[in-house]
């Protein structure tokens, strides 16, 4: 019977700091990752069915199977189901399988972090994170991982929702020295933050150019297609755009494509992805006055980084 590692596990086999750094040296790794392949199937509802392939040729070979059943609300269960199988590339042969949903918030976050990495001031202390669905409070720890935060602001549309949130930040790990707030004001604490984490479904901007001040970094990894939007197109036409890969991105994100559909910016607008950025071929940051977005829906790259990591771990403690 092939080894199961649990979401419990995965939080033991996958701390931030490692993780990070395992995708630095990951994206400077030849990586192949087709595009996603997204399969409605049923009716109504509907229920969707993705599927992510990934390999490195000498390597391992990996496969996360997501379904998105957005009537299981009314049941009472969860709308998303994950599953990742790990394999060795030259056999095929299966060697483990996980849960896909705490590889998927952990690796997320992580890549975030690393990108912060590059494009975030360094003396940054103040986080502001938009949003409190499930993976807001893997977010804002990943982020302090990178930078000297000392407050981290929680913004979402209900109040009760923000509470929870801050809960969740220290249950996940916030240390104590980081103080929580329970923002109200949205455009308020836009301009006080060093850097703006959106982590929404919105179809509309949430996030505004003239709230925000010179040096902000913007991480947007909420919008995954190309109808929804957090951020307004003048924040995007004044600022360094990069990305976490081209391909997903200007196939997925409508946040880069639409203000790309409208001729508002070109595609030399998107300077770099985050390969580019682990193997130095862009800088990142060019000045503590740029504004710099990192927009991510989401590779596969991650996926097969974090897995091969929980599983070694998982190897040596079994």
């Amino acid at each position: 019977m092939l080894p199961f590692i649990s979401g419990t596990e995965l939080k033991k086999y996958l701390p931030y700091p490692m993780l990070i750094e395992a995708l630095r040296k990951t994206f400077t790794q030849v990586n192949h990752a087709p595009l996603r392949h997204a399969h409605r199937v049923s009716e109504p509802g509907p229920t969707t069915l993705l599927i992510m392939p990934v390999w490195q040729e000498s390597k391992q070979l990996g496969l996360k199977v997501v379904t998105v059943a957005p009537e299981n609300r009314s049941q009472g269960l969860p709308t998303v189901h994950a599953l990742f199988i790990l394999m060795d590339t030259a056999t095929g042969v299966p060697i483990a399988l996980m849960d896909g949903e705490q590889l998927t918030l952990r690796r997320t976050a992580a890549a975030s972090a690393l990108a912060s990495d590059y494009l975030s001031r360094k003396e940054s202390h103040h986080l502001l994170l938009v949003g409190t669905g499930r993976l807001a409070p893997h977010m804002a720890i990943a982020h302090c991982m990178m930078r000297p935060i000392q407050q981290v602001s929680v913004w979402g549309r209900h109040s009760q929702s923000i509470a929870q949130t801050a809960k969740a930040l220290r249950e996940e790990g916030l240390p104590e020295h980081i103080a929580i707030i329970e923002a109200h004001d949205l455009s308020q604490s836009a301009q006080q933050a060093d850097i703006i984490c959106c982590a929404t479904t919105s179809k509309e901007p949430l996030i505004f150019h003239d709230w925000v001040k010179p040096g902000t970094h913007i991480d947007l990894v909420g919008g995954f297609r190309p109808d929804m939007r957090e951020v307004d197109d003048a924040l995007m036409c004044h600022a360094q755009i990069f990305v976490d890969t081209f391909e997903g991105t200007l196939a997925e994100a409508g946040d880069v494509i639409q203000p790309l559909q409208q001729g508002l910016i070109t595609r030399d607008a998107v300077r770099a992805e985050l390969a580019d950025l682990t193997a130095h071929r862009h800088a990142g940051r060019g000045n503590n006055d740029e504004i710099t977005v990192f927009k991510s829906v989401g590779t596969a790259i991650e996926d097969l980084c974090a897995a091969s990591l929980a599983w070694d771990s998982w190897k040596s403690t079994s």
